[in-house]
């Protein structure tokens, strides 16, 4: 294993442990340890089907946005996801989002750049559906002013949750505005035209200079543009872009789905389907925030938080946030994992960038 690599896992477990400390601090453990003996583990099962056929419509609606630029299989597009994924759970930083470009360039020969734009697209779907449900959960459910959760530097409030959710608004708004703009051949030919105007800004250097400027610089970024807006072809046709956003709510109605199965099993946590919704919403606002890998600490407090809204103590509500944590987790690594083994990727040298730094 590289040494930047256990580097990295080194601080993330240290990370990790200090966030669950912050977590757990103010929770007898005993009556936590009581708590976790009451629930029944039964429904893990169901959880973790209903968690794993979100992944299979994810896989769907990565590979319909592939489609647009390259064909792939249902598989080709399965194993590279899930590896991403993984690595998400295991490092900082969200490498996962990086690997996943890699490996179709490595084993499907699709250029990178039009892969991580495909992924980009994926992330921006998600978003703009976040952000509704999350209007939806600010207009229904009341969150008290006073609440407030201490996890480190962070205050878990309600004007945490509103800065949370505009600052998605305006990264969705800036994402679309620059799909739009590299997607349309009208602005790319003024994009194009700009890049190769760039040697002209020297115009003190020499020709030798400015031909090598553009051969170096100019030539391989207008290549990049063109392969990075391959990734977004689909944004162009309505009909496609309909069929994403009812494979993104179908991806996170089974996500909610899978958070109330494991709820039935818990004493204590009895919502409604909706409430569960606002609880899944509020925790994938708060691991927004920057965090360890696998979001823990951040992802109990926020469960506890949201949980509380509903009037349920912070023994269960720390006992349902940290078993559901563990079972929408630790599926993903071992799936990446074996996903890894299948299409024979190195997983260490995809951690530490060398695959896509070559490239």
């Amino acid at each position: 294993m590289k040494k930047n690599v256990k580097i990295s896992l080194a601080l993330g477990i240290l990370l990790s442990s200090l966030a669950l400390y912050l977590s757990f601090r103010n929770v007898p453990f005993a009556d936590l340890a009581t708590y976790l003996t009451t629930i029944n583990y039964f429904w893990i099962v169901p959880s973790v089907f209903i968690a794993l056929i979100s992944f299979f419509i994810r896989t769907l609606r990565w590979q319909y946005i592939l489609g647009a630029a390259h064909t792939i299989s249902f598989w080709q597009a399965f194993h590279p996801m899930m590896i991403g994924f993984m690595l998400n759970c295991i490092l900082p930083a969200r490498i996962g989002e990086l690997a996943r470009p890699a490996i179709l360039q490595k084993k499907d020969n699709i250029p990178f750049s039009t892969g991580l734009a495909t992924v980009a697209a994926e992330r921006l779907f998600d978003i703009i559906l976040l952000i509704i449900l999350a209007i939806i959960v600010f207009a229904f459910v009341h969150i008290d002013p006073a609440l407030d959760i201490s996890f480190g530097k962070y205050h878990l409030n309600r004007e945490t949750l509103i800065t949370i959710g505009a600052g998605m608004f305006k990264l969705s708004a800036a994402l679309i505005t620059g799909v739009i703009i590299i997607s349309f051949s009208a602005t790319q030919k003024v994009i194009k035209r700009l890049i190769m105007a760039l040697p002209a800004i020297f115009f003190f250097a020499g020709s030798g200079f400015k031909n090598r400027m553009q051969e170096k610089i100019c030539t391989p970024l207008i290549g990049f543009l063109e392969n990075f807006a391959l990734g977004f072809v689909l944004i162009k046709n309505p009909k496609k872009v309909g069929i994403c956003i009812v494979l993104s709510t179908i991806i996170w109605s089974l996500a909610a789905l899978s958070y109330y199965v494991m709820a039935l099993g818990c004493p204590g946590i009895r919502l409604s389907y909706f409430e569960i919704i606002a609880v899944m919403i509020i925790i994938c606002l708060f691991i927004a925030l920057p965090s360890v890998p696998g979001f823990w600490g951040l992802w109990e407090a926020g469960g506890v938080f949201a949980l509380s809204l509903f009037g349920i103590s912070a023994k269960e509500a720390l006992g349902f946030t940290l078993v559901n944590h563990i079972i929408q987790m630790v599926p993903v690594i071992i799936i990446g994992l074996v996903s890894a083994i299948i299409m024979g990727v190195n997983v260490w040298q995809l951690s530490s960038c060398n695959e896509y730094e070559k490239r």
